[in-house]
């Protein structure tokens, strides 16, 4: 069974696609919904589903965010974004973000189908790949650390990770949680905030301009993890210094 969240805040969406993944022929479950980005990363923390359909534009976090989330709170989910919005840079984000796909609104069950088929059949391969590979030596864990550590300023991601070093994103992420006694994303959270701080000592540079160096390229989510590890504002912090 193929385990189904749904995060979207128009409810005639979500109601539409739970039908659609009813009419197909395949067993899958919807196991929660949302209507904010916030909501829906605690709850797919908790039930591990192996799909998320997250619309782009939701209040708290946005389905971008949550698509940068999702591999550290659970790894082996596929996340296909939905949106109304047909620009095509939304979807090249969508892509660079490793989302599973893209779907515009209306859904259509025919391009659902698609979807979902091709999820089964990658599933199946990534549980036949992860029963065949080696353990990770401590040295390969230490190559990662190192990597993360020169590139975390740049679009670095526990799949790009799990990629290049031919592991699954759910062993990586374990494994460096072990290793670091803290989860890929705080680990990055923490690096550029750090840098950050070291940035705002410097006049010249605007917030703004701070934010894209650390890796941030929306100024509101930086200021949201900013805020959130220290305790105030960069904008704050700046002025206390």
């Amino acid at each position: 069974m193929l385990n189904v969240y749904i995060a979207d805040d128009e409810v005639w969406i979500t109601l539409g696609l739970k039908k659609l993944l009813e009419k197909l022929d395949i067993n899958a479950w919807v196991v929660g919904t949302a209507n904010n980005g916030l909501t829906a990363k605690e709850e797919i923390a908790q039930f591990k589903p192996d799909v998320v359909f997250a619309d782009i534009r939701m209040p708290g976090l946005s389905g971008l965010e949550l698509l940068q989330e999702i591999p550290d709170v659970s790894p082996d989910s596929k996340v296909v974004i939905i949106s109304g919005y047909a620009e095509f840079s939304y979807a090249q984000e969508a892509i660079q973000h490793h989302a599973f796909d893209y779907l515009l609104k209306p859904i259509k069950e025919e391009e659902l189908e698609r979807v979902m088929s091709a999820i089964i059949r990658d599933r199946g391969e990534a549980e036949i790949d992860d029963e065949e590979k080696a353990p990770v030596s401590d040295r390969m864990i230490d190559n990662v650390i190192s990597e993360i550590r020169e590139h975390y300023m740049e679009d670095i991601s526990l799949t790009l990770l799990s990629t290049k070093y031919n592991i699954s994103m759910g062993h990586l992420s374990k494994m460096i949680k072990e290793k670091l006694q803290v989860n890929f994303s705080d680990y990055i959270a923490s690096l550029r905030i750090q840098r950050a701080k070291e940035l705002l000592r410097d006049d010249s540079l605007s917030i703004q301009e701070i934010s894209e160096i650390v890796g941030y390229n929306d100024y509101f989510y930086f200021t949201k993890v900013f805020k959130k590890i220290e305790g105030i504002s960069p904008s704050k912090y700046r002025k206390s210094i």
